[in-house]
């Protein structure tokens, strides 16, 4: 995500931290490379000039000058004044929805078509569900794309909301209007509405999802764009602002583009804040946007928090719980057991998705090592003790060479494979045994080369 933008930046942070004193020389340097890495990332010249003025103007303040450590202070102004770009003097509950009207909350979506608008409706969908309570209806009114209404019911079935059906035939104010009703009717707390989208900006498509607008009044507009148009971004952003009165802004495909710079103008040219980022494809790749938190990403900061709410949203806690109280009142480890952490281990999103939330120090020394074949790895672990019987599961001490054999043919493997497998399975074995004594440190060390990647 925003590669070159977060690797020229966090060159520039570094350098910025070694400075014991500010002069007017090495600040009008590292001010310039701060520049340079905004406009190689694409990020608009209006945005990029009022950016360096404020950073400027603090960066010459007494609350740097002053500072014991002045370049950790620039680095902190640099910190701020990017969050602020991207909305955080907008303040916490701009980025929120809302749904402070009689329900159904009506989300309106509007962009362009290749945006990745029906998709983001599908995955909007999810995180209302689970993560706020939200029982959902999706309607499509593109009837213009004969695919659109069938590829909004699948990915709205995929996600277990509720879809309502709409014909190419239909007038879309008519299918909006209709579906509102049936969602009054029906008790939904939110119903989202995909629109048509165009290859280009057209006066037909801003004066029929005006229309559609004025009709239903929805609490919420939503504008969602390709990161990965750069510049063009811009000019869409602004037109749609125009036709519209948008709520907040969707960003997609930000893991798609090394630049990023929609990411940072798009909220300047609007003055809209961004609500969600999109990454991947999966139906759960939908983050709720933190300006501060993405302006740590940017400068190689890593994200923290939200690692910590990935290994949540993934980790089965009852689970978790069940194999603590096993241990500790004399249960063996298994290969059952040893298949949960690994099922565990995918749910968490995956390595190459945990590395990109890192500071930028540990990334470099966690992309040396090869995460898609880690990932691979674990893929393969899983196989092998899919072909165990339940027996061997149980009591691994069964497992001798003529059951080697018939597992990594079962699993499609060589038998060392097996061997490396039982023996990784052991060291865990030995990790949990310590656990059960209450040696914890003894326990995090035993972790080293415990897993494949790791």
């Amino acid at each position: 995500m925003l590669d070159n933008l977060t690797q020229r930046l966090a060159k520039v942070v570094k350098t910025m931290r070694g400075e014991a004193r500010l002069t007017e020389t090495n600040t009008a340097d590292m001010l310039r490379e701060v520049r340079l890495a905004l406009l190689e990332a694409d990020v608009a010249l209006p945005a990029v000039r009022e950016f360096m003025t404020r950073v400027k103007d603090k960066a010459m303040g007494e609350q740097v000058i002053g500072s014991l450590t002045p370049g950790q202070a620039l680095v902190g102004v640099v910190q701020s004044e990017l969050a602020s770009l991207m909305g955080a003097d907008l303040g916490a509950q701009a980025s929120e929805l809302s749904f402070a009207t009689q329900p159904p909350a009506i989300i309106l979506m509007a962009g362009l078509q290749g945006a990745g608008k029906t998709t983001t409706v599908g995955k909007l969908a999810k995180f209302l569900q689970e993560q706020k309570k939200k029982k959902v209806l999706t309607v499509s009114t593109d009837v213009n794309r004969p695919a659109a209404i069938g590829q909004l019911e699948t990915v709205t079935l995929q996600v277990g909301a509720d879809f309502f059906p709409s014909q190419t035939t239909d007038k879309p104010v008519d299918i909006a209007l209709a579906a509102w009703d049936f969602a009054k009717k029906h008790h939904h707390d939110v119903l989202i509405i995909d629109t048509a989208g165009r290859l280009g900006i057209d006066e037909a498509m801003m004066q029929e999802i005006s229309a559609l607008h004025a009709a239903v009044k929805p609490i919420e507009t939503l504008f969602v764009v390709d990161a990965m148009l750069g510049q063009d971004a811009i000019n869409t952003a602004r037109a749609f602002n125009e036709a519209l009165p948008l709520t907040g802004i969707v960003l997609t495909k930000l893991d798609g583009d090394s630049r990023g710079g929609a990411a940072l103008s798009v909220r300047h040219i609007t003055g809209k804040p961004i609500k969600f980022a999109g990454v991947g494809e999966k139906l759960d790749g939908l983050e709720a946007f933190d300006p501060s938190r993405m302006a740590n990403r940017i400068l190689g900061m890593g994200d923290i928090l939200a690692l910590v709410e990935e290994a949540k949203k993934g980790m089965d806690i009852a689970a978790a719980q069940d194999l603590a109280k096993k241990i500790k009142t004399g249960g063996k480890f298994d290969l059952n057991d040893f298949k949960a952490q690994l099922s565990q281990m995918k749910k968490m999103g995956g390595m190459a998705g945990l590395i990109d939330k890192l500071p930028a120090q540990f990334q470099q020394a966690a992309s040396s090592a090869n995460t898609d074949q880690a990932e691979k790895q674990v893929r393969r672990m899983e196989g092998m003790i899919n072909a165990m019987t339940q027996q061997e599961r149980s009591k691994p001490e069964l497992i001798k060479a003529s059951r080697k054999r018939r597992i990594a043919t079962g699993a499609g493997v060589q038998v060392q494979e097996v061997n490396r497998m039982l023996a990784q399975f052991e060291q865990m074995q030995t990790m949990m045994k310590k656990f059960k004594g209450g040696g914890m440190m003894k326990m995090m060390r035993g972790m080293k080369g415990m897993m494949p990647g790791m």
